[in-house]
């Protein structure tokens, strides 16, 4: 289970996190408050969410509050909390062409379902000592251990079991607009595809009546026919709905229930996956971003838990709503489809489509629009464009080291990167600004995420000598700084990792204070926890086989969103950032703080 965080481990590492942000006099007054707020109503709040989470062992204390943060938020998902990761493409080029690759992808998604579904797909288990665990001598022991002791088994070897209750949202789900507070919608029993191509929506059944698949050839039948449709794309295309902000979604959407649009609405929420075909090229890593992260609005349903995209070129990506799971389930999805999809291809560029009569399976969905729909559509058109218009995305490699140097060098890959961003905050805007990195606590029942604060005195420290007093310090001197950031970024991810964070369990008392109609406690009306939660920099990280890049849009109007990945010997890094943020500048500073932090681990001297 998710362990309740000790409040005064809690405070003090909430004060660890304001240090670097504030100076002396802000510092003494938020130390003055959480104090107060420790030994006072902050005691009491604990004491509460202790004895409540005691008495739910079902489930952990961060469940319902983080389902409401984002059920609740009224904000567009796209951009605001929809994220993306693109896949690498088949190695055996002939296979990227769009109807070979979204048959091959489908029948592998489904694959997966219907493995998970049956109970038999592989727990996900993280290994911390794979030369023991990750074999298959362990698997065959674990396997006849009853499940009450599995785990203490696996915990013997370093091996720990992550929560896979998300996983059943992946398919068959939908985020449905609701005033105030949205629901998730999920129907198991549904067998068709929803495919969206050109603004038009399409279904067909991809299982029969027993739960079986249909034939590749069959899947890849109907595919071509609605690739081959040339129906003109609708005047008023509905994609742009759920683009839309959530209480106006959730007035339009009761006005098409009331218009005669419930079987139509019903069978895009019920859809296994939505599949949603592009009908262009894609030119570089940018044009990728921004058409995986939002694309043109009218061929994308964001409120399905993913949707999959193909391109014209078999390009392709995921975008997938957030409230329902994070990046571990959507993760663990791509990397079996990517593998299935290119270790064992349902067809080959030899394959034929089965002959079948595509046009009585495949169903065009038609939706009824009076003139208050057909304006709602046009005005979120409008709000979409505007804020696609106001959003930059870009990108950088940097190839002069990665993983591999900075292991032998001995500090942590993430610390370096969280370094990095630091310092290149400071080069570019001369202050330290609340940072946000993502850390999954899966590694309990019903986990989420826990936030990891890589703003530290040790990186500002470390910032101000290499952009400022650089002739002040030898080359050895940097070298110990960026071993003091890496161990302590080692530190606070590992605190995170076990649920030793700060941010969730302030966020769970807060949730409690406020759902006893308790008066807000003043440690939370302390503008340095607004401007702490105000994350002008918010990072998330993600290595695989199967992905290419991901990335997100900034998480406030005046932040950038840091998609980074580090390889063996390369790291990656996709800025999102609105126009009072130069996204373009902050990367060249990433890539010369790289630089320089490579360079003295090297033993090299920096010039300024």
């Amino acid at each position: 289970r998710l362990p309740v965080p000790k409040l005064e481990d809690t405070i003090t590492r909430y004060l660890n996190a304001q240090k670097p942000l504030l100076n002396d006099d802000q510092f003494r007054k938020t130390e003055e408050l959480a104090h107060h707020f420790e030994k006072g109503i902050g005691r009491e709040l604990h004491e509460q969410l202790v004895a409540q989470d005691n008495q739910n062992k079902h489930t952990s204390y961060i469940t319902g509050p983080w389902f409401d943060m984002y059920l609740k938020a009224r904000e567009p998902v796209v951009l605001n909390f929809n994220a993306f990761m693109s896949f690498n493409p088949d190695p055996k080029s002939e296979y990227n062409d769009q109807l070979l690759r979204a048959t091959n992808m489908t029948v592998s998604a489904i694959r997966f379902m219907k493995t998970f579904r049956a109970g038999l797909l592989e727990p996900e288990v993280f290994h911390l000592n794979p030369e023991k665990s990750d074999t298959e001598i362990f698997k065959k022991i674990i396997r006849f251990v009853p499940s009450s002791l599995s785990w203490f088994g696996a915990y013997m070897v370093n091996a720990y079991p992550l929560d896979m209750s998300q996983y059943f949202r992946l398919f068959n789900s939908t985020r449905l607009p609701k005033l105030n507070r949205d629901e998730l919608y999920t129907d198991e029993k549904a067998k068709h595809l929803l495919v969206l191509r050109n603004g038009n929506f399409y279904i067909f059944d991809v299982l029969d009546s027993d739960g079986n698949m249909l034939k590749p050839s069959e899947i890849q039948a109907h595919l071509k026919y609605i690739l081959s449709d040339n129906s003109p794309a609708p005047a008023f295309p509905l994609g742009y709905l759920s683009s839309e902000n959530r209480d106006t979604w959730a007035l339009l959407r009761k006005n098409l229930l009331d218009n005669g649009n419930e079987e139509g609405l019903q069978k895009i929420d019920s859809a296994v996956f939505c599949l949603s075909l592009d009908d262009f090229p894609i030119k570089d890593f940018v044009h990728l971003s921004h058409t995986m992260l939002h694309g043109d609005g009218a061929n994308r349903w964001y409120d399905k838990s993913f949707n999959l995209i193909i391109t014209k070129d078999g390009t392709a990506g995921i975008n997938f709503e957030h409230s329902w799971g994070d990046g571990v389930a959507v993760l663990r999805f791509q990397n079996e489809v990517f593998k299935d999809s290119t270790k064992a291809p349902a067809i080959s560029p030899q394959s034929q489509p089965a002959s079948v009569d595509s046009s009585r399976a495949v169903q065009k969905l038609d939706f009824k629009l009076n003139d208050a729909l057909k304006a709602g559509i046009t005005k979120a058109k409008q709000k979409f464009d505007a804020s696609v218009e106001a959003l930059s995305l870009n990108l950088i490699q940097f190839h002069e080291g990665g993983k591999d140097l900075l292991k032998q060098k001995k500090v942590s890959p993430d610390a370096v990167a969280q370094l990095a961003f630091q310092m290149a905050f400071f080069r570019q805007y001369n202050q330290t600004v609340a940072t946000y990195e993502s850390c999954s606590t899966a590694a309990f029942k019903h986990g989420r995420t826990e936030t990891i604060r890589p703003a530290s005195i040790h990186t500002k420290k470390c910032s101000e000598a290499f952009v400022r007093e650089l002739s002040k310090h030898s080359t050895e001197e940097l070298q110990k700084l960026i071993v003091e950031c890496s161990k302590y970024h080692g530190r606070l991810t590992k605190e995170a990792a076990m649920g030793q964070g700060f941010d969730r369990h302030l966020f769970g008392l807060r949730y409690l204070a406020l759902s006893k109609g308790i008066a807000l406690p003043d440690f939370y009306q302390d503008q340095a926890y607004a401007r702490l939660n105000h994350n002008i920099i918010s990072t998330s990280t993600l290595v695989s086989p199967a992905v290419q890049l991901g990335g997100f849009g900034p998480v406030v109007s005046d932040g950038f969103g840091v998609g980074y990945q580090v390889h063996d010997d390369w790291i990656g890094c996709n800025v999102s950032s609105y126009p009072t943020r130069n996204g373009k500048e902050y990367l060249q500073c990433i890539y010369k703080s790289l630089e320089d932090i490579f360079n003295v681990l090297k033993g090299k001297k920096i010039g300024s």
